[in-house]
């Protein structure tokens, strides 16, 4: 440090470093991140002696030395370890900074520990800077262990737990590693639309978007302030439009000036303009507008029925027929009255689209880009994987580990389904039963990853009465070139397929499976224009979060989870 340093007070020098020429300082703020301290592989000890600026949450705190100092364990989120920090009291009063979830800055010099203790560095505090003080006895999420359910509770303060922390960043993580692997193979991202006019994949399952119950509630509320006009009103506004117009007529035959004749036909369009009013105002209704019996949804915001989105697949191909390779990433929504472990209301899909491919090449994509996120998890969240292989699941990163480093298998569903009748032959015992033709349930894709191979299967081929209408159709004509991606801890991770790219044959399938051809006449245009072999797959971001987790509860691995009854903040 400078000799001119020297003579100025501590929370002064700190002004006066330049703190990324030693310790990464946040680019936005002026505080070191914790986990570039923390984070060091020698856990900070190379940096005693540096002065910094640093601020968290309290997770413990405990006054110590008969109240003349305090340690704090602070964390600010950017990673899963804590900075002890030590505060003695002539700086602060004690009490109002060891309480669970108190928000501290300090300014401080970075000291090895002594001898035999965990940490590696500390803080000693010279310079309190702010404090957020917490009321230990109103605060909902204590120091204690604290079941998910309960957190589920507390939405707006369950992030500041150590399990939901970390979740945040290894879903950054994949959501950061989704990007990065499409982006290194030339795909385009693509945002499709949360509102839609399509029936993916079948309206008793979508959530639908209108006006017209607030339009209707807003015209109650009018209607019950200035009441629509009686016919009497109409009638005396009638009356009065006779009168202009027998004015008007009078003079004109009495040859009056021209100043007066205009008087009286303003006169006149003003009583007319009046009566329109009136008339137009009667025919206003309470209620929902109908139209033969039904719901007139051309009085609709968008004059026709609308949802939220359960997939960007169809509008995503638009792109692939015309750019090659795309992908989307967002929200997609299910109106399904699910409560199982399994089931959001309200969840992320990530899906590509690739042009100039098949079934084989969709394959091969989904393998590579679920390789990519494990080894993309283990090089860059490995601190929250071992938090998370401590608290939950202590196969999680064996599990990745494995996942990233061996080939996927590849059967066929008809061998799939005789793999799982040779088991049932052998005493296995399912819920669900075996046969062919059936959509094989999460047990069967559990049964196929877990015990039988004990690693991840593609099961390709589907029966075309078990898939949706824009799978290709095989030779066989009985089955189409469907795949899904299965793997340990939660079955299915990705559905795909390639698409049927045949005018005739994706115009037959429609109209097969009872969907009506005017609703999709702009996804035949892409068959009909210059249509193109492609292909592509969905995967449910959350699914991919409980896979790599161990989590066993989808509500806890997205920030503000929608399911029946609840949609907090």
């Amino acid at each position: 440090m400078a000799e001119t340093d020297q003579a100025l007070p501590p929370s002064d020098q700190l002004a006066a470093m330049n703190l990324t020429d030693t310790v990464e300082k946040h680019a936005f703020s002026d505080r070191v991140l914790i986990r570039s301290i923390v984070g060091r592989p020698d856990g900070g000890a190379g940096l005693a002696g540096q002065r910094v600026r640093a601020g968290g949450w309290v997770k413990t705190g405990r006054e110590q030395g008969k109240g003349t100092f305090a340690f704090l364990e602070l964390n600010d989120g950017s990673c899963p370890a804590n900075l002890q920090v030590i505060v003695d009291a002539g700086l602060a009063v004690l009490s109002k900074l060891v309480a669970t979830g108190t928000c501290v800055v300090v300014d401080g010099i970075l000291k090895v520990p002594p001898e035999g203790t965990r940490q590696k560095i500390e803080l000693r505090v010279e310079k309190v800077v702010s404090v957020g003080e917490v009321d230990p006895a109103k605060y909902p999420i204590p120091k204690t262990k604290l079941t998910l359910e309960f957190l589920r509770d507390h939405l707006h303060l369950r992030a500041r737990t150590n399990t939901i922390a970390a979740i945040a960043r290894i879903r950054n993580a994949l959501a950061f590693a989704t990007h990065s692997f499409f982006q290194e193979h030339n795909f385009l991202y693509v945002h499709t639309p949360i509102l839609t006019t399509s029936d993916c994949e079948g309206a008793g399952e979508m959530f639908q978007v209108t006006t017209l119950i607030s339009e209707s509630e807003k015209l109650e509320k009018e209607l019950i302030k200035n009441p629509p006009p009686s016919e009497v009103d109409i009638e005396a506004a009638r009356q009065v439009v006779s009168e202009r117009g027998e004015a008007v007529k009078q003079l004109k035959a009495a040859k009056a000036s021209k100043s007066e004749i205009t008087a009286s036909v303003a006169e006149l369009n003003k009583a007319k303009e009046n009566l329109s009013k009136l008339e137009e105002r009667s025919k206003l209704k309470p209620g929902i507008p109908k139209k033969d019996g039904k719901i007139d949804y051309t009085q609709d915001f968008f004059a026709r029925q609308a949802f939220l989105t359960v997939s960007g697949q169809l509008q995503v191909e638009t792109y692939a027929c015309a750019v090659s390779n795309v992908y989307t990433f967002g929200p997609t929504f299910r109106a399904e009255h699910s409560h199982t472990s399994r089931h959001l209301a309200e969840f992320w899909m990530v899906e590509p689209e690739i042009a100039f491919a098949d079934l084989q090449d969709d394959m091969n994509c989904a393998e590579a880009y679920v390789k990519y996120m494990c080894n993309w998890l283990l090089d860059k969240c490995l601190d929250d994987m071992l938090f998370m292989a401590k608290s939950y699941d202590k196969g999680c990163i064996d599990r990745l580990r494995m996942v990233a480093s061996i080939p996927f298998v590849r059967i066929s569903y008809t061998e799939a389904v005789e793999l799982l009748e040779e088991a049932v032959r052998g005493g296995k015992k399912f819920e669900n039963e075996v046969k062919w033709g059936i959509d094989l349930a999460s047990e069967h894709e559990r049964y196929l990853t877990e015990v039988k191979f004990q690693k991840p299967v593609i099961v390709y081929n589907y029966p075309k009465g078990i898939k949706a209408f824009y799978m290709r159709l095989n030779d066989d004509l009985k089955t189409v070139a469907a795949m899904d991606v299965l793997v340990p801890k939660v079955g299915e991770l990705i559905g795909g397929s390639q698409r049927e790219e045949r005018y005739e044959v994706i115009r037959e399938r429609i109209l097969e499976v009872g969907l009506p051809l005017e609703p999709y006449e702009w996804y035949l245009d892409l068959r009909r224009y210059g249509t193109v072999k492609h292909c592509g797959f969905g995967l449910g971001f959350e699914r991919m979060i409980l896979f790599a987790t161990g989590i066993e509860n989808i509500r806890d691995v997205i920030p503000f989870p929608r399911y029946p009854g609840r949609a907090d903040l």
